[in-house]
C-alpha cells in the first residue's frame, strides 16, 4: 500500500522550486535588447572581474604561504632539530633508525612545503619581495632529506634547515603573514 507524501513536504518542495525559478529569472538581463549572450560574454571578460579575482588570488596566496611555511617549520623542528639536539641521531642511540627515517621524510617534506610557500609568495607583492632572496637557501636544502635519512647529516646540515626556516618566518612576519609552527602528521610526511 503506497504512502502519501505529507502536505508539509509537498508545500516545502513547491516553495523551494518557486524560489529557485524566481532567483534564476532575477539574474537575467532585463533591459538587454542587443543580443542576449553577447552581453554576458563581454561581462565575463571585463577587467572588473579579473581585478577581484586578482585580489582574491593575492589574499589566498598569503594564506597558503602561511600554511605551507608553518608545516615546513613544524616538520623541521619536530623531526629534525629536536631529535638532533636530544642526541637521537648519534650512533648507538635508542630509536636512532626510526628517528633518521622520520628526519629524512621530514627533510623532503619541509623542502617541498618551502618550495610551495615560495611559489605562493609570488601571488602577493609584499611577500614576493621578502621571500625572493631566500629561494637560493631553499634550493640548498634539496639533498638534505636523503643525507638525514642515511645518517650523514651533521650540525651544519641541521643548522641549514633551521636558518632557512627562521628566514622564511622572519620574511613572512615582515610582510604581515606571521608563520607559526604546525606539526604535520606522520601520514602527511609519507603522502
Amino acid at each position: 500500500m503506497p504512502r502519501s507524501v505529507p502536505f508539509r513536504r509537498t508545500l516545502a518542495a513547491l516553495l523551494l522550486s518557486c524560489a529557485l525559478v524566481a532567483g534564476a529569472t532575477a539574474c537575467g538581463d532585463s533591459g538587454d535588447t542587443s543580443g542576449g549572450n553577447a552581453a554576458s560574454v563581454s561581462a565575463a571578460a571585463s577587467p572588473s572581474v579579473s581585478v577581484s579575482a586578482s585580489a582574491e588570488k593575492q589574499r589566498l596566496a598569503k594564506t597558503r604561504f602561511v600554511a605551507n611555511a608553518g608545516l615546513a617549520a613544524g616538520a623541521t623542528y619536530q623531526w629534525i632539530v629536536k631529535p638532533y639536539r636530544a642526541g637521537t641521531f648519534k650512533k648507538g642511540a635508542e630509536g636512532r633508525r626510526l628517528a633518521l627515517v622520520k628526519a629524512g621524510l621530514a627533510g623532503g617534506f619541509a623542502y617541498n612545503r618551502l618550495q610551495a610557500a615560495a611559489k605562493n609568495a609570488k601571488g602577493d607583492p609584499l611577500l614576493s619581495k621578502a621571500v625572493a632572496p631566500l629561494t637560493a637557501g631553499i634550493e640548498s636544502l634539496k639533498g638534505l632529506g636523503t643525507k638525514l635519512r642515511k645518517g650523514e647529516a651533521g650540525e651544519g646540515d641541521v643548522g641549514a634547515f633551521e636558518s632557512v626556516i627562521d628566514s622564511i618566518k622572519n620574511a613572512g612576519k615582515d610582510a604581515g603573514a606571521e608563520v607559526k609552527d604546525k606539526v604535520p602528521s606522520t601520514s602527511q610526511l609519507t603522502g
